[in-house]
């Protein structure tokens, strides 16, 4: 172990004196240039990390801060494609500054004539290892937890740089706008389903329901009617223009509900909207009191009307509810923002919606549920879970699960008449002359 040793240590030496007799002042001015660029080249590739970890709150402070220096760090971040590409250019400009510095002092102080190979893999490796090391993986790192003090340490540099690169800057700026155009002229449509597929397999045992089923209802919003989530006109609770002052107050305290549409004669004469909140001030007022100055004018939209371009609609008037009218100017029924949220987040239950959902249905088994017969089938999809498409063939202007037998049986079926449709079993539980009340569905997972 000692010959090892001594052999080694004979060895390190003879090197060091080798360096040193070699040493000359152009040597030592090239190992100074290749530390300075190597920092240089550091401080630029930080920068980069920098800019793009600036908080929104870093950047408004520096946009409303008079400061001069901040004014041009709002300049470079205004112009990303700009700053990339002039930190690209400086980093490769430097980098290869430094492997070329590098072979001459290497030269100088090394004698690979015989093994040049051996040199330059030598020099490969070392000058490699230090750019990686200092001059990309130290830097970034650093940047990423300082990045308001590399920003405006390099901010007034980077801005010599794209004025000194302005050439190199101008060109790979353009390219890379040019190639981003081509390749969104190439874009691909995805269709909804596919965006719906798209989901299914992405979404795991651990991707929490809710936002499975808030994903589902942002890709099919575009697609949705306004019929398939109206309140049907026999489930609307109006008001008629000629009820004296004292029944009105009834009914609001009755129904709780803080807008009521206004009619006259019948529901497909509607004059208003009324306001509870517009009542308050007039509660002491006898029945002389005419409150039909206080509707406000209503807002009416087709049946067939999607239900996001509805969305913008209810934000630009500042409105909550609209009236449903369908091809003859008839009414049928009422829209509100809630039931279009309620599309994207799910239900929003308050405590007059929880009596409302005991009603409309209830859980038997896991095979077995009782559906009121004016539940949409957007709502019966989301209950049991279904694909939206999975009656689309046979419901034809259907919007109801009554709407569905009507359809297929074309006719009011007699209580107790059972429907197989697909791998459901319907079973007309209730029903009168006029609609059909309450329907039993079975879910036959055998077929």
């Amino acid at each position: 172990m000692e010959i090892i040793h001594n052999t080694v240590l004979m060895i390190a030496i003879a090197l060091t004196l080798a360096i040193i007799k070699t040493f000359t002042l152009n040597v030592f001015i090239g190992i100074i240039i290749i530390l300075f660029l190597l920092i240089f080249s550091a401080l630029v590739s930080g920068s980069e990390n920098a800019f793009f970890s600036l908080t929104p709150t870093d950047i408004e402070e520096y946009r409303n801060s008079p400061h001069p220096h901040h004014k041009l760090i709002i300049h470079l971040i205004e112009k990303p494609k700009k700053l990339i590409a002039t930190v690209l250019i400086a980093i490769n400009f430097l980098n290869t500054s430094v492997v070329i510095i590098s072979t001459f002092v290497v030269a100088n102080l090394f004698d690979f004539s015989a093994f040049p190979l051996l040199g330059m893999l030598i020099q490969v490796v070392v000058i490699t290892s230090l750019i990686l090391f200092i001059a990309e993986i130290l830097p970034k790192v650093y940047a990423t937890q300082n990045a308001r003090k590399i920003v405006e340490f390099m901010a007034s540099p980077l801005h010599f740089l794209s004025r000194a690169f302005f050439p190199l800057v101008y060109l790979l700026e353009k390219s890379s706008s040019l190639i981003d155009k081509r390749i969104s002229k190439k874009g691909h449509n995805i269709s909804i389903s596919e965006l719906s597929d798209v989901i299914d397999i992405t979404s795991g045992i651990s991707t929490p329901k809710q936002e499975t089923q808030i994903l589902r209802g942002i890709v099919n919003f575009g697609d949705i009617d306004v019929k398939e989530i109206m309140k049907s006109r026999i489930d609307v609770i109006a008001v008629d223009s000629h009820t004296h002052y004292s029944d009105l107050l009834a009914l609001v305290l009755d129904t709780g509900y803080s807008r009521m549409p206004v009619y006259t004669e019948n529901f497909d004469k509607v004059d208003g909207i009324l306001y509870i909140k517009d009542l308050l001030p007039h509660l002491d007022k006898t029945n002389d009191f005419n409150w039909l100055t206080l509707i406000r004018p209503a807002f009416f939209v087709p049946e067939n009307k999607k239900i996001n371009d509805l969305l913008k609609e209810f934000q630009e008037k500042k409105i909550h509810l609209a009236i449903v009218v369908d091809e003859y100017g008839g009414t049928s029924g009422i829209v509100t923002l809630e039931d279009i949220l309620e599309e994207i987040v799910g239900e929003i239950n308050d405590e007059f919606d929880i009596a409302a959902e005991e009603v409309d249905y209830s859980k038997i088994d896991d095979n077995n549920y009782l559906f009121e017969g004016k539940t949409t089938l957007n709502d019966f999809y989301k209950i049991l879970g279904l694909d939206e498409k999975v009656f689309e063939d046979i419901k034809g202007e259907s919007d109801t699960l009554a709407g569905l037998l009507l359809e297929n049986q074309g006719k009011i079926p007699e209580k107790n008449t059972v429907i197989q449709l697909y791998n459901f079993t319907f079973k007309v539980e209730a029903v009168d002359n006029r609609r059909i009340k309450r329907i039993k569905i079975t879910i036959n997972n055998s077929q």
